[in-house]
C-alpha cells in the first residue's frame, strides 16, 4: 500500500510534490501546484488544510532519483 509523504524536492513544504507522487509517480508536481493555487483562489480555507498537512505528513524516507 502506498503512503503519503512530503516530497524531498520541496518548493514550500513538499505537500503538493508528495500529493503528485501519491496520485501518479509520473505526474509533474508543477501541475498539482498550479491546480492547488487555482483552487485556493476560490476557497482560501484550503491553505489551512495545506498547513495541517505540512505539519503532520512525515518526510519521505526514500530519496527519489529523477
Amino acid at each position: 500500500m502506498q503512503r503519503l509523504f512530503k516530497s524531498s524536492d520541496k518548493k514550500v513544504a513538499g505537500v503538493c510534490g508528495g500529493l503528485s507522487h501519491y496520485i501518479n509517480p509520473e505526474l509533474d508536481p508543477v501541475i498539482v501546484r498550479v491546480i492547488f493555487l487555482m483552487l485556493c483562489l476560490f476557497n482560501p480555507f484550503l491553505l489551512i488544510g495545506y498547513l495541517i498537512l505540512a505539519l503532520i505528513l512525515p518526510d519521505n524516507p526514500v530519496r527519489l532519483v529523477d
